[in-house]
């Protein structure tokens, strides 16, 4: 009997394994068939996607894709919504409204709603469940909700070669210089310079690039230890691998 239990309890771990295999076989194929890019179906419906920009599967919420540019070799990923204008089918003129530079990456969950022009400018890295609006809700009416009154819209510009941490919040008419990094909850509004380091709710400079100064006050991480020259990329691919080993 107690083989028997065994046989049992063998055959039933194995069919287990055997099912999670297969579901795992077709999720993974769900998801390379769902991604779009340039040459997917799904593609053709934006005003322009680059060579080489995923969006993974599933996404969030899309439309006005005929007012999203999307640059090359960027990296959309699961579940983040891209949107141009109010709401779906409407005509926003000839111009794009969203605009992508070449590869920007926005992290799961994120979100850029683009009601007037939101430019994010390229190697902008944003980590998962950023948002970025055109849109801000007014309240100067007090007899009136909220959620009534008509929003107020101002352009979003966010500059080259920033990193956006998680779940920050980029307001209207926030203008981002270059290689700029915000905060992981920050939330920003305004003018914020080139090489500046944001933080906080309101956002504010913590750490700036001075010329001659360099990083004030100065970083208290250890710098970083460059690549030794002559190294190609197939050896760094190998230390990695005998690291993960």
């Amino acid at each position: 009997m107690p083989k028997n239990r065994d046989t049992v309890s063998s055959l039933t771990a194995w069919r287990r394994r055997v099912l999670s295999e297969a579901v795992h076989r077709c999720w993974r194929w769900v998801r390379e068939t769902g991604a779009v890019t340039p040459a997917h179906p799904g593609g053709l419906r934006f005003g322009r996607i680059g060579e080489g920009t995923r969006l993974a599967f599933p996404q969030g919420t899309v439309f006005g894709e005929r007012w999203i540019e999307l640059g090359n070799h960027c990296i959309i990923g699961e579940q983040v919504t891209l949107t141009a204008g109010l709401m779906p089918d409407l005509d926003l003129g000839a111009e794009p409204i969203l605009i992508l530079g070449d590869g920007v990456v926005l992290g799961r969950g994120s979100h850029v709603v683009a009601d007037t022009t939101v430019t994010i400018g390229s190697d902008t890295y944003c980590g998962p469940y950023v948002y970025i609006t055109s849109t801000n809700h007014s309240y100067d009416d007090p007899q009136q909700p909220v959620g009534r009154q008509w929003p107020r819209m101002e352009p979003v510009a966010i500059g080259p070669g920033c990193w956006i941490g998680t779940g920050a919040v980029i307001l209207p008419g926030a203008r981002l210089g270059r290689n700029v990094v915000v905060a992981a909850g920050a939330v920003v509004r305004g003018e914020v310079p080139d090489h500046a380091v944001v933080a906080g709710a309101p956002a504010r400079v913590v750490r700036s690039w001075d010329p001659e100064k360099g990083w004030q006050p100065p970083l208290r991480t250890p710098a970083p230890v460059p690549i030794p020259e002559g190294v190609t990329p197939e050896q760094l691919l190998a230390v990695a691998e005998l690291d993960e080993s």
